[in-house]
């Protein structure tokens, strides 16, 4: 069975991402994450994250995936005492010392091979699953070659997953020393200060014993990149990537929002349906990637799985961000016999503006903000104020977690 994969930063992204469409979520604690800056979940909401997944027959894997240091382990090992009893289908690992640990401390729970192990071949698949692997994800290097030649030398029972959207890194399987080199914040802990992202002045390189080879710097009127990734994107390539052998594909951005979470589950979700609801009839959906498009992110390329690496970077030529569309508010109540739905202010929203309505299994359709009404009831022009309870007219039924977004 395909599954689909998504980032959960913290509870509100997880309950997002499981109600657009995602069949697992992947988390971290407050440690031992590759993302320690995100919000992350304390012991308890662990727990609660995974008793709400269950609940809807969705799955919940931890992240511990960063490369601990010896003096780490005692507090990994309590770590991993504390979440004995919450019920996770999965410890995402990359660490020998920590997949040993994970099988003590945590027997009746699967152990994933973390991106950051750098497998790419069927000997990595292979070596992995004899210490008790049941899944492996891939190094983001590999093309749909690769992956086709690996799926055919293992196991029928070892799982592979694959990244599918979202950050590349620029170094290889995200195994990077910039961070820890240039700052002291070392990336393999999760604790990575993007420097690849940053702008440097630089001309021309070339390299001390081959000094007639030259690397050129591009630059724009917005600075000089040498090492930034574009973000992947395979929302037109759904059939490759289903017949390649991948069982679970997985979107990348525990660090982006709540809208991120929704609207990248539900265009990939869409896709994915449509695709195994009828493979020979199949039609791509250009509305798919315009969704995609409205989120944050880079310029979109397709990774690596058309061409390597030494043939094409895939380096953008802008550091920046395309932003995302504005989250304007998330839907709390329909009341079918006024036509009235409630929502949480999330923006700025306007009375009488168009704005966009999202919901599970489609796309984006046009919205009036019409008669809005305070929580009391009382007429209003707009709803500025954080998390603020607003009512308007609504011509169309609204289901809880709906999302209003700007139109622009």
């Amino acid at each position: 069975m395909t599954e689909l994969l998504s980032p959960a930063g913290n509870f509100e992204k997880m309950k997002a991402a499981l109600r657009y469409g995602a069949d697992a979520v992947y988390l971290a604690g407050t440690c031992f994450g590759m993302r320690a800056a995100a919000d992350n979940f304390s012991i308890e909401e662990i727990y609660e994250a995974v008793a709400y997944a269950h609940a809807l027959g969705k799955k919940v894997y931890l992240a511990v995936n960063t490369l601990p240091h010896w003096e780490e382990f005692d507090a990994l090992e309590q770590y991993l005492d504390d979440l004995s009893g919450a019920g996770l289908d999965a410890a995402i690992v990359a660490d020998p010392g920590v997949l040993t640990l994970v099988k003590e401390r945590l027997p009746e729970t699967a152990i994933h091979m973390s991106t950051q192990a750098g497998c790419v071949s069927h000997r990595d698949c292979t070596f992995w699953q004899k210490q008790g692997a049941s899944r492996i994800v891939l190094a983001r290097e590999l093309s749909f070659a690769d992956i086709a030649e690996i799926r055919g030398r293992i196991s029928k029972e070892l799982e592979l997953e694959t990244f599918i959207h979202g950050s590349m890194c620029v170094s290889f399987s995200s195994r990077c020393m910039l961070s820890e080199n240039l700052i002291g914040r070392d990336a393999n802990r999760g604790r990575c200060a993007q420097p690849c992202r940053w702008n440097y002045n630089l001309f021309e390189i070339s390299e001390e014993k081959r000094p007639e080879t030259r690397f050129p710097v591009m630059e724009n009127e917005l600075g000089t990149f040498i090492m930034s990734s574009k973000d992947m994107c395979m929302i037109e390539h759904i059939p490759e990537m289903v017949r390649s052998g991948v069982l679970s594909f997985k979107i990348e951005g525990r660090m982006k929002s709540a809208y991120y979470a929704a609207v990248t589950a539900n265009a990939y979700r869409m896709a994915l349906d449509a695709y195994l609801r009828d493979p020979e009839g199949y039609v791509y959906d250009p509305a798919w990637l315009s969704e995609l498009e409205s989120v944050s992110h880079r310029e979109y390329c397709t990774g690596y799985f058309f061409e390597s690496p030494h043939s094409s970077a895939n380096l953008t030529a802008n550091t920046g961000y395309i932003r995302e569309k504005a989250y304007l508010a998330v839907a709390i109540g329909y009341d079918p016999a006024t036509g009235r739905a409630t929502f949480r202010q999330k923006n700025k929203t306007v009375a009488g503006e168009w704005a966009e309505l999202i919901t599970p299994g489609s796309v984006g359709r046009p919205y009036l903000v019409s008669d809005m009404r305070s929580e009391e009831g009382e007429p209003i022009e707009s709803a500025p104020h954080p998390n603020m309870i607003f009512t308007v007219q609504s011509d169309v039924p609204v289901r809880e977690g709906d999302i209003l977004r700007g139109a622009n």
